[in-house]
């Protein structure tokens, strides 16, 4: 890497300074009592002694125990016995050992819920689309005397449709585990819209579905909004629950970037690590065309202990560091790319020896002769965008201005001993 280190090395950096973001602040202040609330207004008669499952997925949601431990204290009260189940589909390296680590890493488990996880791959088939597409369910969750959805709602990272992730996704996709997810997955993202509406149906019409319980986040990745659907209320309520998700989605506040610097991407952040509609880059046709900024170039500098080496997504990345490279576990990130049938995403960007170097080959190829017009952008990771470091050039071209507010100086990046980046 000596003659990259020489190329690279003259290369200067635009000052930035901390940059703070406004979105939609709505909030929900007591998120256990929202859930018990809408459950008792929504939810069927729970017989007492049954057995209710509770589906459990793979993404961070916020205050995920606290909506767990309501769903799962509300069906004792009535009575019934709760189970919580991992609906992940190949998530935790598409292992039932696996996925209770992935729950266990959000703070759910069986002390924390007070309800045991009943993890398990094996599926059963309940159906088939016309398409020929076989329907699986988890076999424990098929068992169970009931079942209630838990998602958060909020727009896909590799598709468009009128579902997109939430209630109907968790029955096509989590809820049937590796091998239904597969085959959900079979026709690839561009009929994936199709798909799930056609396997959600089918689930929903052969499984007893109680209630769904969906959430709403808000720009600052909070609950704004909890909604208990009953059973026949799911197909048709859960596009609109969509829509007002994208009008809270964050945003980063440019058309176009120079530069986007990402610190960290995972699997708990989104399923594509970071999230393509915050960044504008997409791994799929199913999701071009969709809102999001041109990003010139992009380099990511890690991936989550969380994330157990699954660096899907890397290959939005023009440029990663070697400390990225050394994280990844190629198994759990290719089973991945397989079961979604997209491997774009795993492809592994240019591999430099740091973050100095990641910093100064997107500098040098985003097509500006003078530093000072570099509009160049740094993040947290995509789930955390309210407080960004900007370039001035950057700032300048943020719209509208009264979302965006210069909270610093503009100063030089700083780097370790190692010249990996101090800022997050």
């Amino acid at each position: 890497m000596k003659a990259c280190e020489k190329f690279l090395k003259g290369i200067e950096l635009p000052s930035v300074a901390k940059v703070e973001q406004k979105f939609s602040s709505q909030k929900i202040e007591d998120v256990a009592r929202a859930v018990a609330e809408g459950l008792q207004s929504n939810s069927p008669d729970i017989v007492p002694g049954s057995r209710i499952a509770i589906t459990c997925g793979s993404r961070g949601i916020d205050q995920y125990v606290t909506l767990v431990k309501a769903v799962a204290d509300f069906v004792k009260s009535k009575g019934a016995n709760p189970v919580l189940i991992p609906s992940m589909g190949s998530h935790g390296g598409a292992t039932a050992e696996g996925q209770i680590g992935v729950l266990k890493q959000f703070g759910v488990t069986e002390e924390s819920i007070g309800a045991p996880i009943l993890s398990s791959m094996e599926t059963v088939q309940i159906g088939e689309t016309d398409k020929g597409l076989p329907v699986y369910i988890d076999k424990n969750a098929k068992e169970c005397d009931g079942i209630i959805l838990l998602n958060r709602v909020k727009p896909h990272t590799s598709f468009r449709g009128t579902y997109e992730s939430g209630l109907v996704k968790m029955l096509g996709i989590g809820l049937a585990k590796h091998k239904g997810c597969e085959q959900t997955h079979l026709l690839r993202f561009e009929n994936m819209a199709e798909n799930l509406v056609k396997v959600g149906t089918i689930a929903i019409n052969n499984l007893n579905i109680m209630c769904g319980v969906a959430t709403i986040e808000n720009g600052y990745g909070k609950i704004a909004q909890v909604h208990v659907l009953k059973k026949s209320e799911i197909l048709t309520k859960e596009p609109e629950l969509l829509k007002q998700a994208w009008d809270l989605m964050p945003r980063i506040y440019l058309d176009e970037m120079d530069v986007l610097i990402v610190s960290k991407i995972g699997k708990e952040i989104s399923g594509t690590g970071m999230d393509t509609n915050i960044i504008g880059r997409f791994h799929t046709k199913a999701a071009q065309g969709s809102p999001g900024p041109n990003t010139i170039k992009l380099g990511v500098l890690d991936v989550t202990d969380a994330s157990n080496g699954n660096a899907n997504g890397m290959g939005l990345a023009d440029f990663i560091p070697r400390r990225f490279f050394d994280k990844i576990d190629f198994d759990y990130s290719y089973i991945n790319s397989l079961t979604s049938t997209e491997p774009f995403s795993s492809r592994i960007p240019m591999i430099l020896n740091n973050d100095r170097q990641v910093l100064q080959a997107c500098v040098k190829l985003c097509g500006q002769i003078d530093l000072s017009n570099v509009r160049m952008v740094l993040i947290e990771s995509t789930k955390n965008i309210d407080t960004v470091y900007m370039s001035k050039a950057a700032f300048n071209s943020a719209f509208p201005k009264d979302m965006v507010k210069e909270a610093g100086e503009y100063s030089p990046l700083k780097f370790d001993e190692k010249d990996n980046l101090l800022l997050f």
